[in-house]
């Protein structure tokens, strides 16, 4: 793609082809000094006496009635199948936001439990099949689009659940802290924070011989959708094109469903709405963005999407540590980045998470020597970082402990959650 030339349009005016070329480009990575972190988390919401239990739509109504107006800092949301998902505010510091959302999620928990509901940490629920519970025109249509891919869609709405890592984009300039190198580290180091958090190894009850099924369900939905851009392309310009050549989940309504149209692209809708005048506006390229779902996601930060939610509470607290040191703190990036630079070649011919890389990771986890080797050094490197970046010795521990239980091990929660299954025991 030549560099976009023609004038965003303003709210409630009409995009040119150009015109959206230009405000893709413009937006998708904001560079400066990496300065700003957050997380994402999602979870499940089981039965406290009995996980296996099915929760009616009565009991999740309820829970999500009294959730709301909580004197929380992170917005509180839900999912469609009934999950809670809590979004902290960019923070200047790992401990801040550490912090931030322990307290958040201190103030949820003993209100859920009051009702016999517990918050749950894993990628995919281990005995409930996909039932939505949110009857929204967007989730209407949304099921209606991924259903045309088999039943992945549904399964990712309504039984998932995630560990979304935020970090700055970088800076423009080449080197270690450039957002293109890392941009192109956040699919290197993603196969490895998949293949070490991977928490997702059964569904409807039987284990489905992945470590993280719920990657699996990402990539079933379609390169188009779940694909991330070619990595050797420059960021920008590779984004765009992947954002525009994407096909419509939806068209929009104010009233009655939504239009789910098959074989359109957003930039098919540019160029027949250039020629009749019915094109997109800039509020329906904004939402179409939100419709897009490769393992990492420029927002003019790096959404990094393909860590399982983990177990215990405070599980979450070690994804987040680890990511924050390896792209924040200069020596561990540079040590991640030669760590990982080789898996480069088990990335080929296709992009994350559809490449052979990506799903020995979601398959095999830490099992799969290379990615074990390099989450060691990977995992050593974020324990040396981690008091630079001022963590207490708390989140430090955690780490350390993780390393010890797993990495070292060549296991990942997975396989804890399947041994405890194979005992006799509740996955957590």
């Amino acid at each position: 793609m030549s560099e976009a030339t023609g004038t965003a349009a303003g709210p409630g005016e009409m995009l040119s082809e150009a015109g959206a070329e230009a405000l893709v480009h413009g937006i998708c990575f904001k560079t400066g000094p990496p300065r700003l972190l957050g997380v994402e988390l999602e979870w499940l919401v089981h039965d406290l006496d009995d996980p296996r239990a099915t929760v009616t739509p009565e009991r999740l109504e309820a829970a999500h009635a009294s959730l709301e107006g909580l004197p929380v800092t992170s917005p509180l949301t839900f999912e469609p199948g009934g999950q809670v998902e809590l979004s902290s505010r960019p923070a200047e510091s790992l401990t801040a936001c550490v912090e931030t959302m322990a307290a958040d999620l201190a103030t949820v928990r003993p209100v859920l439990r009051e009702q016999g509901l517990a918050l749950a940490g894993m990628g995919l629920d281990p005995w409930q099949p996909p039932r939505r519970f949110l009857r929204e025109p967007r989730y209407d249509a949304m099921e209606r689009c991924l259903d045309r891919y088999g039943p992945a869609g549904r399964i990712m709405m309504c039984t998932s659940a995630s560990v979304q890592v935020n970090l700055d984009a970088g800076v423009e300039e080449p080197g270690t802290m450039g957002h293109v190198r890392r941009w192109r580290m956040s699919h290197l180091l993603g196969a490895v924070l998949l293949a070490a958090f991977a928490h997702s190894p059964m569904a409807e009850g039987r284990p489905t011989g992945w470590r993280s099924t719920r990657q699996l369900r990402w990539a079933e939905i379609g390169v188009e959708r779940a694909g991330a851009p070619p990595l050797e392309a420059e960021p920008r310009a590779a984004w765009t094109r992947r954002a525009l050549d994407a096909p419509l989940m939806c068209r929009r309504r104010t009233v009655g469903p939504w239009e789910v149209p098959e074989g359109t692209t957003f930039r098919d809708w540019l160029r027949r709405g250039e020629a009749d005048g019915s094109g997109p506006r800039r509020e329906d390229l904004d939402y179409h963005l939100t419709t897009l779902f490769p393992p990492v996601r420029p927002r003019g930060f790096l959404e990094l999407r393909m860590i399982d939610a983990q177990p215990g509470e405070d599980g979450w607290i070690v994804p987040l540590a680890v990511a924050a040191a390896l792209f924040d703190d200069l020596a561990a990036a540079e040590t991640a980045y030669r760590a990982v630079k080789p898996l480069a070649e088990r990335s080929r011919p296709l992009p994350a998470p559809h490449n052979p890389l990506w799903t020995g990771a979601a398959r095999h986890g830490l099992a799969d020597p290379e990615l074990r080797e390099a989450a060691a050094i990977c995992f050593s490197a974020a324990l040396e970082a981690l008091p630079r970046l001022g963590a207490g010795t708390a989140v430090t521990d955690a780490v350390g402990e993780f390393a010890e239980r797993h990495v070292a091990r060549g296991r990942c929660p997975a396989d804890d959650l399947l041994d405890r299954v194979r005992q006799g025991k509740e996955p957590f």
